[in-house]
This record gives C-alpha cells, structure tokens and sequence, in this order.
C-alpha cells in the first residue's frame, strides 16, 4: 500500500561548509565547524534538527521565542507529581522514530489508550455498550480495505471533497453520522465539513487500532524537549528570541527584536506558519508560499483541565464523547498515582472558541451539569481547574494544521519547498498532522538536506 509516509523523502547529502560566527555585538562565540546553521524554533522540530545536527558535529544555534522550549508540546504540573498535557498529548504505535529517541534517552512510554464511554441525546453508554450500526461498520471497512487501491486519480478527486460529504455520498446518516463528526471532529480539530475527505480517510487507513492514541512518555512529553535540549546543550537555545528579519544571500543572517543578530550558512524553521508570516523575509518568499501560508488553517482547540479531589469515572482508562458543549473527556493522569485526579473537557473548533471566552466558574458549572445525571454531583470534588485555548495562542493560533479541501496535495508540496538557504519543518509539513512524531520526522529531514 502507498502510503502518506511515502510522499516523504529522505535526502542525503554531503556536510562540507564553512563557519558559524555571530556578529560582533553578541557575546557567545561558536567553534567553527564544517557547516553552520541557525534553527527557528525550539519544538520538537527544531529539537530533532539540532540533536541530529549536533551528532553530524555541525554546529548550529536554536531561537526560540517563547520563554520554555517545546513549542506547542506542553507538559503542566497540575498538583504535586500529576502531570497534565495542555499541547501534543499522544505517541501513536506505529510513531516509531519517537518511541527510538525515547529508549536512546532512556524516558519509559507508558500506556494511554481509553475506552471510550458516550454521552448522546441524553443517554449515557459505558464503553463497549454502544456502537455505529451494522450498516455503516460493514461500509466503513470496505472502505478502509479499498484505500490501498486508490489511484492517484481517485486521490486527487477525494482531496477536492470534505470529510462530512463523503461520509454522505458512502451512505454515512443519522446517529452514525452523528457520532463519526463527534468523534471525528477531535482527531483533526475543526468540524470534518472543513478537512479533505483524502487527509481523512488516509489517517485511519493508516492508523493503529486506537488511532494512534496510544503512549505517553512517563513524567510528561515535555521530558524528552529536556533530554534533547541536554544532549543539543542548553546554551545553544536561546529563548525569548523572536526572529523578526532574515536576510539571504551567500549567506543567511537572522535579526531578533531584542537587537540580536546571527549569521550562518543555512537555516531551518520550523514554526508554524502564522509565525513565519510574521517575519521580513529579504528577499520576499515566492508567491505561491505565502500563499499557502495564508490558506493553511490550524485547528483551534481548548483543554480544559480539572482536578477533583477523587476519581469517581473510576475507571482508568476513561474518556467519553458527547453532542453537548464539553464535547470530549478523558482522564489525562492515567498512570500516575494518586486519590486525586484530572479530566480534560477538550473542544474544537467553534466551541472551543467560545468555551475558551467563559469564566472558571461557567466552565465548572457547564461539565458539572453534562456529568451529573451519569456520575452524580462532581461540583465538591472539584479542587483546581487550568485551561489553555490554542486559537489564541501568540506564536500558533491553533494547535496544530488541518489540510482543508483541495490543500494536501496542492498547499502541502508548497510548503515543504526549501527557499534560498532555508528548509522548513514541523507538523504542517509532515506526513501526518498533529502528532509529535511528524515534527520530529520533518526536523530529521531537514537537517538530513543540510
């Protein structure tokens, strides 16, 4: 079967090249090496880059403009040793070159797939007591067996049609249809009526089981960006260093706005889109990138986290769908013991936008009120709540890229075009989006064309 991962090649090329040299109003001062590169952005991408950079023993600086390393992968410590993912929560089983740089840096993966429970019209169903029809579940398995035998024709006519449409056209109605644009809508982060039939089929054609919703590093995700970070050297990463201007030309020199300037031979970028829109590009990007770049949405998503005080969904595995406002829950401390515990309400799209508006104490209310005829009065158990709204985020304004109709196989290839002597990575360009291995593969690969 040809798969999205096949889009990708792998480049090898030579590492011969000259020497990183900052200007002379800066203080450190790099050893010089057989290349030079300078990487926008200290998520995972970034991290990949500059770990593989680093065993190439070609020397190379990461900026990076928030005030932690890990870009959208956000690991929060809710309470005592409960950690809680407000970002990139998943390591899918078939995400092998993570799980690699787990065991190399020595962080245990852990187990975290759900069995996922439902609220729908009102009725509650404990997992495994509910399911698509008959109907739908035979069609829907044809329909992930034919996948390896789409042409490039039949790919190129999905990709022009939604998600929900071809749901339709396949005989996809009613509750099933329901319950696939609930469920669906959180793999990709926006309603399936706005994500290319193609992209989607394509996912869980190509998923595991639990749709790549499988693993979670023990101690947080954000534990293997410290162990990156460690191996890179912590005083290669600048944070807090916002790239305002790039200049290329025999070589490439980057400004930041606190007045700091770096010169190089090469660089990476790894942000998301919205911020590389930001920066003054001398020259300007070709036409058809930053129109790609304008058209590439990203998906707005909100966690809203909450700890009680014990966990009365009682199982560990726990998460559950429902039509109301919440829209999806899970148990984000599964695995780490304690009496206390912490649900996730996490939304998309245009609810997560208004959820994201309301006060604690709404929010509260609003979940208290979905769970109570199911699981009793939760509002005494409740002991602290964080939420973060990815749509608003400074540097991304989403989580993470939804290729829409008509974009993966026209914005995508766009994107990935190297520019002068700039390479681009991160999730937008991966094979897959949203997930963390995609950042690092694309990271790796960059790095590899250096």
């Amino acid at each position: 079967m040809t798969t999205r991962r096949k889009f990708i090649q792998q480049v090898s090329v030579a590492t011969a090249g000259t020497v990183l040299l900052p200007t002379p109003s800066f203080a450190n001062v790099f050893t010089p090496k057989a290349k030079s590169v300078i990487i926008i952005g200290a998520g995972f991408a970034g991290l990949a880059a500059a770990y593989k950079l680093k065993q190439r023993n070609i020397d190379c600086i990461v900026l990076e403009s928030r005030p932690r390393i890990g870009g959208r992968v956000f690991s929060h410590k809710i309470d005592n040793d409960l950690v809680i993912e407000l970002g990139g929560e998943w390591v899918g089983n078939s995400h092998t070159r993570i799980q690699e740089l787990c065991g190399e840096l020595n962080l245990e993966l852990k187990n975290n797939q759900f069995d996922t429970h439902m609220i729908y019209k009102g009725e509650y169903s404990p997992a495994g007591k509910w399911d698509y029809s008959d109907n739908w579940n035979n069609t829907m398995t044809k329909m992930l067996e034919d996948y390896g035998n789409l042409t490039e024709k039949d790919k190129l006519i999905m990709d022009k049609m939604d998600w929900w449409r071809y749901l339709v056209q396949n005989g996809c109605e009613g509750r099933d249809l329901d319950i696939r644009e609930l469920l669906d809508s959180t793999d990709f982060g926006e309603s399936i009526r706005q994500v290319s039939s193609f992209a989607a089929l394509a996912e869980y054609a190509e998923s595991s089981e639990k749709n790549e919703m499988d693993l979670k590093i023990k101690g947080g995700n954000g534990m293997l960006a410290e162990r990156l970070s460690e191996k890179i050297g912590k005083d290669k990463i600048l944070l807090k260093h916002t790239v305002s201007k790039i200049v290329q030309d025999d070589k490439v020199k980057v400004y930041c706005d606190n007045g700091t300037m770096f010169e190089a031979d090469k660089i990476i970028c790894t942000i998301p889109t919205f911020a590389m829109n930001k920066i003054d590009w001398q020259p300007g990007l070709p036409t058809e990138k930053v129109s790609a770049i304008n058209e590439l949405q990203y998906a707005r998503i909100n966690k809203h986290a909450m700890l009680f005080n014990d966990r009365f969904w009682k199982d560990e595995s726990f998460d559950m769908i429902t039509d109301q406002s919440p829209h999806y829950f899970y148990h984000a401390t599964k695995n780490q013991k304690s009496d206390k515990g912490v649900l996730i309400s996490y939304s998309i799209g245009e609810k997560a936008a208004v959820i994201a508006n309301q006060s604690d104490a709404w929010n509260a209310k609003m979940i208290a009120e979905t769970l109570n005829p199911h699981f009793g009065d939760v509002r005494s158990k409740l002991n602290n709540q964080v939420n973060y709204y990815w749509g608003t985020d400074s540097y991304s304004k989403g989580a993470y890229a939804m290729y829409g109709k008509d974009q993966w196989f026209r914005v995508r290839p766009i994107l990935q075009e190297s520019f002068l002597n700039t390479h681009f990575a991160g999730e937008h360009i991966a094979d897959w989006q949203g997930f963390m291995e995609g950042a690092i593969n694309t990271g790796e690969e960059a790095a590899e064309k250096v």
